[in-house]
């Protein structure tokens, strides 16, 4: 089985799921985020988006391959770079870190230490370029998919609570203990990375 982590280009865009390829989420305010919706106009604000923070700051993503079947992908990028972050009630994201924004691996291809691989890459490019940590906006009340990710299996799998809030907990993970990871974590990452992104994920706040 070949695996390969490709960065996110507007190349591979399409090999996104298709729900995903038009998505913003997190790449524009509420109150933008939802005009673009209904202007029908969010996937060009989508590849606009990607380019702009290529072009300013590099790569945000990685598309994951296995024998050439796109079965997964990551996105991330500094908060300045994320505008729907300031809308949560446990902003901002801390200035050494990067937020996690969104994830997802095919149900049939988790399990397969994918999401493991997935992150480590991730975490690797990340200390490169000078950052200590991820962070992310968890959903501590998740009960289906959605572009927010499920604040219990970001507990699972190593990411601790910096500021709690009910609703909307920010968690972060220290890069080099995402490096050190062993294989049991591998089944709560595979959990995690496959309760995204399986449904229309735009919904307000």
């Amino acid at each position: 089985m070949g695996r390969r982590l490709v960065p996110l280009t507007l190349d591979n865009l399409q090999d996104l799921p298709q729900r995903c390829r038009s998505c913003v989420f997190w790449e524009r305010d509420p109150v933008s985020g939802e005009a673009a919706v209904k202007a029908g106009t969010s996937a060009l604000e989508k590849e606009s988006w990607i380019s702009s923070v290529l072009l300013d700051w590099g790569s945000c993503g990685r598309v994951v391959y296995v024998d050439d079947i796109p079965v997964g992908f990551v996105l991330y990028a500094p908060p300045a770079y994320v505008p729907r972050s300031t809308a949560f009630p446990t902003s901002p994201v801390a200035s050494d870190a990067v937020q996690l924004m969104t994830a997802f691996i095919m149900p049939g291809y988790q399990g397969q230490g994918l999401g493991r691989v997935m992150v480590q890459t991730v975490a690797k490019d990340l200390l490169r370029r000078g950052f200590k940590a991820i962070e992310a906006f968890g959903d501590a009340r998740w009960k289906e998919p959605a572009c927010v990710l499920p604040a219990d299996h970001l507990l699972a799998v190593g990411f601790k609570t910096v500021r709690p809030h009910p609703a909307y907990p920010r968690l972060r993970l220290e890069l080099r203990t995402a490096l050190s990871w062993k294989e049991d974590v591998e089944m709560a990452l595979d959990r995690l990375l496959g309760a995204v992104q399986k449904e229309p994920a735009l919904r307000p706040l």
